[in-house]
């Protein structure tokens, strides 16, 4: 086997360039919004109206579709209380909390490694 590593990446990974199961989960995670909403309920359940809130830029339209798609993807899940008014919540299922270490992960890299349009690479980053 010849060592074709490039700068930086493990030679002794061996893995193939191609992973049909990485594609299908980058399928569903890279869609427009849908990391900002598993972000979101990391921190726990949420009310569609509390999600619009805390997710800045996201259409009501698009963060329907959106809980659609990862509910469908067995990641969130729906819950419909059973009041006056009813009220729906949206949480992650066993399969998104799993996902959860992953996308703090990812939050930490963004934080070490993102510079935000105005900020310069030295200020204070948010955790």
């Amino acid at each position: 086997m010849t060592d074709t590593a490039s700068p930086g990446t493990p030679a002794s990974a061996g893995i193939d360039p191609y992973c049909p199961y990485y594609a299908a989960a980058m399928d569903l995670l890279g869609r427009r919004w849908a990391g900002a909403v598993l972000r979101a309920l990391i921190t726990g359940s949420m009310r569609f109206r509390d999600l619009a809130r805390t997710i800045p830029g996201v259409t009501d339209r698009m963060l329907s579709q959106r809980l659609k798609d990862l509910e469908a993807g067995g990641l969130v899940e729906r819950v419909v209380h059973p009041s006056t008014p009813v009220q729906v919540e949206y949480r992650l299922t066993a399969k998104g909390t799993a996902l959860g270490g992953v996308l703090l992960d990812l939050n930490q890299w963004a934080l070490d490694w993102i510079t935000l349009p105005g900020k310069s690479a030295g200020d204070p980053q948010p955790s």
